[in-house]
């Protein structure tokens, strides 16, 4: 009985580890840009002010800004932001990233700066557009011609 269950135990364990990750694609950052992602609202009013009602119902508004990276890799540009926008992390622009796509997120990792994997959330997908891929469509529209 024992073995039979070490047998299934086993058995388990190893289709577990056997389920490796999708290998990483490689790309190149080419830029980074600030873009509006939202708005923060700040109340004018104290805590005094609203006891005593002497305090204007002003609202301050603070314009949000979020870092949006183009990632190139073969065959597709990606529009990425940090899935993470309280302590986003800085990334070199110009250098080679390795990127795998896992349901709805990206995971990226920068060899040059720490090799961390992080979540990116994918905002556009552009196909590349070289003059190498256009050659090699087919000039043809129809088959019948």
């Amino acid at each position: 009985m024992r073995f039979k269950m070490l047998c299934v135990v086993l058995l388990l364990a190893s289709m577990a580890y056997a389920k490796e990750p999708k290998p990483y694609q490689t790309g190149k950052l080419l830029q980074m840009d600030s873009v509006a992602c939202g708005v923060s609202e700040k109340d004018g009013q104290s805590l005094a002010g609203e006891m005593l009602g002497t305090d204007s119902g002003s609202k301050k508004t603070h314009e949000l800004l979020c870092q949006e990276y183009l990632l190139q890799s073969d065959h597709v540009i990606y529009r990425i932001r940090p899935r993470d926008e309280k302590h986003p992390v800085l990334l070199p622009v110009g250098e080679q990233a390795q990127f795998r796509i896992q349901k709805d997120k990206m995971l990226l990792r920068v060899e040059d700066l720490d090799s961390k994997e992080r979540e990116y959330i994918v905002v556009s997908m552009t196909p590349r557009s070289d003059s190498s891929t256009a050659d090699a469509a087919p000039s043809r529209v129809n088959h019948l011609q």
